[in-house]
């Protein structure tokens, strides 16, 4: 059974949040070893703030490439079929042909990291034409009236809750959704190795 998406608790953690539901998305709920969770929370979390209190500035680069690695070691054990891959700089995109658009297209999901008046990580889950599908763990109720065509929607909380138009993710300003500035681009693609569409196993991913 798969589970809806969740929101973060805090004003911190949707990094590890958006990792989670990016499990939650891939796998049934009775396939997730608690071990994985625990590990998220564990090495998440661990940036400090200008006071010198851990947490307050998120998660880390670091963090976020460690939790790969260590994703893609779990996979390989073959208690769950997982496997991710790191992404920074010039590597992060939205654009039609993107490593992120790739991942999306063979069923797997991309956690990346944007503006929301301060760094944010997001949850991309899919694609429609011009669109990107994306689940927000920063709850909010009302559209964003500066970005009328950011649509929020509370159907689909197994998926997303955002559709968000490609451009703002491509834009390189500080602006809502943006990836902002090469240098500080960073994504984390996520796979289910039994579900991914590649081009041995399905004409789908070419389309």
């Amino acid at each position: 059974m798969k589970t809806p998406l969740h929101y973060q608790i805090s004003e911190y953690d949707c990094g590890p949040t958006s990792l989670l539901n990016a499990v939650s998305f891939l796998f049934e709920r009775e396939d997730i070893p608690p071990e994985l969770i625990r590990n998220i929370m564990l090495y998440s979390l661990d940036n400090y703030n200008n006071e010198g209190i851990q947490g307050k500035s998120g998660t880390s680069c670091a963090a976020m490439m460690f939790l790969v690695n260590w994703l893609n070691c779990f996979g390989k054990t073959g208690r769950l079929p997982v496997s991710g891959k790191h992404l920074s700089g010039a590597e992060v995109c939205a654009g039609q042909d993107s490593a992120i658009q790739n991942a999306l297209r063979q069923g797997g999901v991309a956690v990346v990291l944007c503006w929301f008046d301060v760094p944010h990580y997001i949850l991309l889950t899919g694609l429609r034409p011009g669109l990107l599908l994306a689940f927000d763990p920063y709850y909010r109720k009302e559209p964003f009236p500066f970005a009328p065509d950011i649509l929020l929607t509370e159907e689909h909380p197994c998926h997303y809750n955002r559709l968000i138009p490609t451009r703002y993710l491509n834009c390189e300003d500080d602006k809502i959704y943006a990836l902002g500035p090469m240098a500080r681009r960073e994504a984390v693609l996520l796979f289910n190795e039994k579900t991914k569409l590649t081009a041995a196993n399905t004409i789908e991913y070419f389309i």
